[in-house]
């Protein structure tokens, strides 16, 4: 197993992308701290994944929450080896009708929330760590009416490489994983019913080489590849997993013969 012995940190790890990866950290042998602000999911995985894993409430826009998160997952499981910086909110801004309190709510969680989720974190990393944040296609796509989204994820690909030089004098790595799009509840708000989200996924595959979107699990091997010793000669860097969208634009099933 790549993790056994390691400790981990996840937030939003009740859910999508992070829930994936707190099932295959645990199957890996880490005892993981999950955080995210609803509790009925929070026990679902408590339920789920055993006495490996400790499920935290948080809010992940209070700072202060962050801390006392990180603090609990410490005090419980000891010093952390990985924080997979996950959580993340979408929302449509398109210009010219966004309103400043959804425009902050989303910079408050996709780029304020990661930030001090690694600065709460970073005095209680054990040698050797490794620090993962959650980026996104969406920095490079130029999406229309997903500016404040786009924007954040923009930003967190940048301080990937920041943190990268920041943490080296300590050994410990600071990468990214960039999920394309894929199944996680990141799209209810867009397609309510079942028939919707069919609709949606199908428009979607249109533009992606591979013809369909990514699975959950498919992110979370990816963030294990970067938690792990295996990757123990990479820092500042991102691992695009997009089914080709972004590197291969051409190839998708819409420019097919």
């Amino acid at each position: 197993m790549k993790l056994t012995g390691k400790t981990a940190f996840i937030t939003g790890g009740n859910s999508g992308i992070g829930l994936a990866t707190a099932r295959l950290f645990i199957a890996e042998g880490a005892k993981v701290a999950i955080a995210g602000r609803n509790q009925q999911t929070l026990d679902a995985a408590a339920a789920e994944l055993g006495p490996n894993l400790l499920a935290i409430r948080a809010d992940l826009n209070d700072v202060k929450q962050i801390e006392a998160a990180v603090e609990q997952a410490v005090a419980a499981l000891g010093k952390l080896d990985i924080v997979f910086a996950n959580a993340g909110i979408s929302g449509g801004e398109p210009v010219g009708s966004t309103t400043l309190a959804s425009f902050q709510e989303i910079i408050d969680t996709n780029l304020t929330g990661v930030f001090f989720t690694v600065q709460a974190a970073a005095a209680h990393l054990n040698e050797k760590a490794s620090i993962i944040l959650n980026g996104s296609v969406h920095a490079v796509m130029g999406w229309p009416g997903r500016v404040a989204y786009a924007a954040t994820k923009g930003a967190v690909r940048s301080m990937t490489r920041a943190m990268a030089g920041e943490f080296a004098p300590r050994g410990i790595r600071v990468n990214q994983v960039t999920p394309g799009a894929t199944k996680t509840p990141i799209w209810d708000s867009r397609a309510a019913t079942t028939e919707q989200r069919a609709a949606l996924e199908a428009k979607i595959s249109r533009g992606i080489p591979l013809g369909r979107l990514g699975e959950p699990e498919e992110l979370a091997k990816a963030v294990l590849f970067l938690a792990s010793d295996d990757s123990s000669y990479i820092t500042a860097e991102e691992i695009v997993v997009d089914g080709g969208a972004t590197g291969s634009p051409m190839g998708a099933p819409i420019y097919w013969k």
